[in-house]
């Protein structure tokens, strides 16, 4: 079984004269290779909300999620530590959007979608043997999910034995804990091109396997 978890970070706004939009914009993978780890990562999030950001005698407001923009850095340590042992990996591509062609910004599910599969083309699916599981934060219309979906279905099954199950699914970050962890991971990633900011980033690098800008 191997589960991918998809995020990203930044924006696809392309306006750098009249807005602030993002300069960079990242995508990041997390794969899983196994269910044990996919269970131990989700229950690492639920105990980091359960212990550092919703402890008792100060549960006013609950916490659902772990954010990368609101969670200390020491939170994130703590998370990670607990992780570590785990047999995942983290895989990220990040956008230079000042070097976008000018007939494709207009055009943001486009660009979405061929960065995307820019990066599963750096996965090795050799690996899975029973089921193959792309969990995406759902943050799309329906439409734009009917083709996103299609969209990858058809480049990776040239890429995966026939006989492997592929399955893709949108949903929030409380229904699959682990689309927290990938959030933290992709924005890590981002901060790095964005802010030069490698403290985050620094902590997980053992775990990355790809981290690339498109369009230097």
């Amino acid at each position: 079984m191997l589960y991918m978890y998809l995020d990203e970070s930044g924006d696809l706004g392309f306006d750098f004269v009249n807005k602030k939009p993002s300069k960079f914009f990242t995508v990041c993978i997390l794969v899983v290779k196994s269910p044990e780890g996919r269970k131990r990562i989700a229950k690492m999030v639920e105990r980091t909300l359960r212990r550092k950001l919703n402890p008792k005698g100060k549960r006013k407001r609950l916490i659902q999620e772990l954010k990368a923009t609101s969670t200390t850095l020491k939170i994130k340590e703590y998370f990670y530590r607990n992780i570590r042992k785990v047999d995942f990996a983290v895989y990220s591509l990040t956008l230079n959007k000042r070097r976008v062609y000018q007939n494709l910004v207009q055009d943001k599910a486009r660009v979405y979608n061929w960065v995307t599969r820019m990066l599963l083309d750096q996965i090795d699916f050799s690996t899975a043997d029973t089921h193959i599981h792309l969990v995406i934060d759902r943050s799309k219309s329906k439409p734009e999910i009917s083709e996103f979906d299609s969209y990858i279905l058809l480049n990776l099954r040239g890429k995966i034995d026939p006989k492997i199950p592929l399955t893709i699914s949108h949903r929030d970050s409380q229904e699959d804990l682990c689309l927290n962890a990938v959030d933290l991971f992709s924005w890590g990633v981002y901060r790095k091109y964005e802010k030069a900011d490698r403290v985050w980033y620094d902590v997980f690098k053992e775990k990355i396997r790809y981290d690339d800008l498109y369009l230097k």
